[in-house]
Formats: structure tokens, C-alpha cells, sequence
């Protein structure tokens, strides 16, 4: 089978993943493909930090503000989304370059992912949604997150707490179907791929240059009108999308007037930091990543060398494959 060449820059919050997927996507006539599973949604432009037109330079971007806030979106529906995309990029004679921080969405169209359907249908699925969101309502997220660490520790391990739409999700996958998603997602693996991809990742050697990089970015949205979003969200229920992207959480009760601006801001900068530690834990178990470091090169070394990286990687599949 003759597969369809990918490249893949991937990395924690504020590496600089966006500048360098459009940097590569000019050098490779290619379009973008987005992963993030939070910029998928209408809105909240700021808060997800969703590239502006100038950040995009003309690169067509695909998967971002399509999916309206308040419709749950599985990471199946994303890989079946992305391979339709993928599919037309190519049939077009363009490259595709996804980039994102959701390292799920990305193995899930990479690794050809195929995720059990339940054996007993709609019904069962529903019935077990409304019982998980009773319990959630009786217990508190704490005990949801939990149980997950209990059923799936994998997969709780890169959930926050808040982020009780897709706790939920991954315990009902887990009572309707038998298996763990973390399960089904190594077990999957064993499907051959249609693809044949390059990962660059982008991180930092000195985790306090990142840090910094993420600190500024918190304060750069808000000059850029992340409370107006959080105000225009705030009366969201509880388990929608929107009451789950970081920042709209954390700035909340100031909004509400519960807490201090220089408090909210605190935690809003400290969660991002624990939300970049997941992500790093979850891209450094795919041993294919070939990491840059944005402490030590400048951006367009770092652009020079992924592009080498790509090359010489694409043509030793060329000679193997030939």
C-alpha cells in the first residue's frame, strides 16, 4: 500500500508549534490540520489560542472554529473528519502538515485507531451517560477523575480534573464497551497506517524558558480580550465544552466576583503549566518525535532543521520502498 507522506509538529502549549507548521507548510505546498481538540470549537478564539489570519499568512487551516460550542465531539469523529481532509488535501496534489497539542487526535488518525462501537446500541450508551452525569452531580468531579485513575490510569493521567466532559466520556466508553480506552487505543496499533509520517516536536531543555513563554502568552490574552470570553461563557452549564477550556474555568470566578483578578490570573498561569506537563508526558512516549529545542536554536534554525529532518527521513522511505 502506498501510503500518504505527513508531517506532524507537535509540543506543549506556547512552543511556538503554530510559526512552524505554517513555516513548513510554505516549503512543502502544503495545508494545515489542525489537532487541537478544544480550537475545533466556534469561538473562544482567545482562550484557545486559535492563529489569527496574520499567524496563518494565507495557509489554509482546516479543523478549527467548525464544531459549535455546545455539540460533544468524540476523538472518533475527529479521525473520521481528519481523514476526509487529509484525503482531499492530497487529491489535490498539496502536502498535509497537522499540528496541535491533543496527542490523542493525532494517533487516532496516525495509528488508524478504531474505537469499539457498543454491542448493545444507543440506548445502553445514554442510560449509562445519564447515570455517570448523576453520579457526577452526587460526587463531585474529584471522585469522577478518580474512578477514571482507578478503571484507565493512562488515560486519567492526561484528563485534568475540570475536564469532566471527556472524564466522563472515557468512563462511559469504558462501561458500554468493555475496554479501557487507553485499550483500544494499543490494541489498534497493530492496524497498519495509511500514512507515513515525520514528527517534529518543540520543547525546551530549560523547562523555565517554556514557562516563561507560557506566562506571557496568559498575559498576552488577556490584553487581547480573554475576560470578554469568559464573560460571554460564563453562564455555560457545567459539563459544555466551553466551561472546559482552560481559561474560561480559571477566570471565572472573577467574572463572578468570587475572586481577585491577580488570584484567577495565578492559577490560569499555573494550570497552563500543568496542562503543558501532560502534553510533554504524552508526545515523549512516541519514540518517532525528533525534538527541537527552542532554547537552543533560533526559529529559523529550528524551521532549517525540520525541514532536513523531513527530507532525509522521506527519502530513506523512497529507497526502501523502492
Amino acid at each position: 500500500m502506498e501510503k500518504i507522506p505527513i508531517i506532524a509538529v507537535v509540543g506543549p502549549t506556547a512552543s511556538g508549534k503554530t510559526g512552524l507548521a505554517v513555516a513548513l507548510a510554505k516549503r512543502f505546498d502544503a495545508e494545515i490540520l489542525s489537532f487541537d481538540s478544544m480550537q475545533l470549537y466556534k469561538g473562544m478564539d482567545v482562550a484557545t489560542a486559535k492563529p489569527t489570519n496574520e499567524e496563518m499568512q494565507g495557509i489554509p487551516h482546516h479543523m478549527i472554529g467548525c464544531i459549535d460550542n455546545t455539540e460533544v465531539f468524540s476523538v472518533a469523529k475527529y479521525r473520521d473528519a481528519a481523514t476526509e481532509i487529509i484525503d482531499d488535501i492530497t487529491a489535490r496534489g498539496k502536502r498535509v502538515v497537522m499540528v496541535g497539542g491533543t496527542g490523542l487526535y493525532l494517533d487516532a488518525v496516525l495509528d488508524n485507531i478504531e474505537f469499539l462501537d457498543d454491542p448493545e446500541g444507543e440506548e445502553k450508551r445514554m442510560k449509562v451517560r445519564r447515570e455517570l452525569e448523576d453520579e457526577l452531580e452526587e460526587k463531585g468531579r474529584e471522585a469522577m477523575h478518580a474512578k477514571l485513575a482507578e478503571i484507565d490510569p493512562k488515560t486519567a493521567e492526561i484528563l485534568h480534573v475540570n475536564n469532566t466532559g471527556r472524564v466522563l466520556r472515557a468512563l462511559e466508553v469504558y462501561y458500554t464497551t468493555g475496554h479501557t480506552i487507553s485499550y483500544q487505543v494499543e490494541h489498534s496499533k497493530d492496524n497498519e497506517s495509511r500514512y507515513a509520517p515525520v514528527l517534529i516536536g518543540l520543547t525546551a531543555k530549560d523547562r523555565q524558558v517554556l514557562y516563561d513563554r507560557i506566562n506571557a502568552r496568559v498575559d498576552r490574552m488577556l490584553e487581547e480580550g480573554l475576560l470578554d470570553e469568559v464573560r460571554a461563557y460564563v453562564n455555560e452549564a457545567p459539563g459544555t465544552t466551553a466551561r472546559q477550556a482552560i481559561g474560561l474555568k480559571e477566570l471565572a470566578p472573577y467574572v463572578e466576583g468570587r475572586a481577585s483578578l491577580e488570584t484567577c490570573v495565578f492559577f490560569l498561569k499555573q494550570e497552563t503549566r500543568r496542562y503543558a506537563k501532560r502534553q510533554l508526558t504524552w508526545f515523549r512516549r512516541n519514540e518517532k518525535v525528533h525534538w527541537l529545542f527552542i532554547d537552543e536554536m533560533s526559529p529559523d534554525e529550528i524551521i532549517d532543521e525540520a525541514e532536513r529532518i523531513i527530507r532525509e527521513e522521506e527519502s530513506q522511505w523512497q529507497q526502501q520502498t523502492s
